[in-house]
C-alpha cells in the first residue's frame, strides 16, 4: 500500500494478548476478524480448562482494521505516560490526525468508516474464566466502554472529533506497559493476514535473531478462516515479495515450518525513552532451580517473559528469576 502521509514516528501495538497471556499461558489467540465481510460467529478457545469467548455485536466482530483506532489511542496514552502527563481511559481523537496516522484517505467515506469501526469495537465482548486451584472466576469485558462523536449538523455533516473510553482491561494493560512498538509500515500492509502475521512475529520473534513456527500453528494463531492450502499460498506470497516490516519470512515446504528472521531494523528504530537495561546475566545452575519453581514450564520461555517484564536490573538476578518463575507457577499452575 502506498505511504499516503509519510511520517517517521513509530507507534504502540494494542494489548490484545495481555489477558490471554495471563489466563491461557501461551495461547495468544486473535480477537479481531480478518474478513472484510461482517463476521457474526462467536469465537471460543479452550486450553487446559481455561477458555475465552469473543462475541460480536449485530454489526459483526471488530476487524483488524478497526483495531487501528485502539492502536492510535494507546499510542497517545503511552506518549503522555512517557512525558509524565496525567492520563485517563477517555481519549479525545482528532479524526483527521487518526486517518493520517493510520495511512488512510481523508474523504467522506473514510470518516464514515471510523463511525462503523467504533460501533464494532464497542459491541465486541470478551468473556473468560480464570481457574485457580478449586475456584473459578468468570469475567466479561469489552475493548471500549463508550464513545462520543461530534459532527456538523446534517446528513453530510463533517466529522469533527470523537472520544473513546477504553475498557479497564485495556487501560490497565497500558499502565502496566504490556505493549509493543510496531513499525510504521504496519499500516501499509494491504491484506489483513499480513498484518496479523506481522503481529505474531513481532510478539514471538521480537528482537531475537530468528523464530520458527509450524504452518498449522501459525494458521491457528492468526485467526484466519482460510484452509491450510489457502494459508500456505498466503505465506508463499509473503516469502516471494519479502515486504513484511522488521522480519524476513522463510517457508520450508518439507517441514511445513515458517521462520522469521530479524532484519535488524527493530533495534535501530524502536523508540524507548528510558535508558536501556544493562545485560542481566544468569548463572548456569539457576535453570534447574527455575524448573523446580515452575514444574512443567519451559524455563527458557519464562526467561524471555521475565526479561520483558523487568523495568530495572535486579541486584540478585538468579533469585529474582527463580522468584518470578515461582509466582508464574502459583498464578497459572502446570501448562
Amino acid at each position: 500500500m502506498p505511504d499516503r502521509h509519510p511520517q517517521h514516528d513509530l507507534f504502540i501495538c494494542d494489548v490484545a494478548d495481555a489477558v490471554l497471556k495471563d489466563v491461557m499461558q501461551h495461547m495468544e489467540h486473535p480477537f479481531y476478524s480478518l474478513s472484510k465481510k461482517p463476521e457474526m460467529a462467536v469465537r471460543r478457545y479452550d486450553h487446559n480448562g481455561n477458555w475465552v469467548e469473543i462475541k460480536p455485536s449485530y454489526k459483526g466482530l471488530a476487524t483488524i482494521y478497526d483495531k487501528d483506532i485502539l492502536i492510535y489511542c494507546i499510542s497517545q496514552i503511552m506518549h503522555k505516560l512517557r512525558g509524565g502527563e496525567a492520563v485517563s481511559r477517555r481519549v479525545r481523537i482528532n479524526t483527521h490526525d487518526l486517518l493520517i496516522f493510520t495511512n488512510r484517505g481523508t474523504a467522506g467515506k473514510d470518516y464514515a468508516a471510523l463511525v462503523e469501526a467504533i460501533d464494532r469495537l464497542s459491541g465486541t465482548r470478551i468473556s473468560t474464566n480464570i481457574r485457580t486451584g478449586d475456584e473459578e472466576q468468570y469475567d466479561t469485558f469489552g475493548l471500549i466502554d463508550a464513545a462520543s462523536i461530534r459532527r456538523k449538523h446534517g446528513l453530510d455533516g463533517r466529522l469533527l472529533w470523537c472520544e473513546v473510553e477504553l475498557s479497564n482491561w485495556v487501560f490497565n494493560a497500558i499502565q502496566a506497559q504490556e505493549v509493543l512498538t510496531l513499525h510504521k509500515d504496519y499500516f501499509r500492509l494491504r491484506k489483513p493476514i499480513e498484518r496479523r502475521v506481522y503481529e505474531i512475529a513481532r510478539k514471538h520473534c521480537g528482537r531475537q535473531a530468528s523464530w520458527t513456527i509450524g504452518l498449522d500453528t501459525l494458521l491457528k494463531k492468526s485467526g484466519s478462516k482460510s484452509s491450510l492450502k489457502e494459508f500456505r499460498r498466503a505465506v508463499r506470497h509473503l516469502v516471494d515479495h519479502d515486504h513484511l516490516p522488521d522480519y524476513n519470512v522463510r517457508f520450508d515446504e518439507v517441514s511445513d515450518n515458517v521462520t522469521f528472521t530479524n532484519r535488524g531494523t527493530l533495534l535501530a528504530s524502536d523508540i524507548v525513552d528510558a535508558e536501556p537495561l544493562p545485560r542481566v546475566r544468569l548463572s548456569a545452575d539457576v535453570y534447574a532451580k527455575a524448573k523446580e519453581a515452575a514444574p512443567g514450564w519451559d524455563v527458557y520461555v519464562l526467561e524471555q517473559e521475565w526479561r520483558g517484564w523487568m523495568t530495572e536490573a535486579p541486584r540478585n538476578p538468579d533469585a529474582a528469576f527463580v522468584g518470578f518463575c515461582r509466582k508464574w507457577f502459583e498464578r497459572r499452575g502446570r501448562p
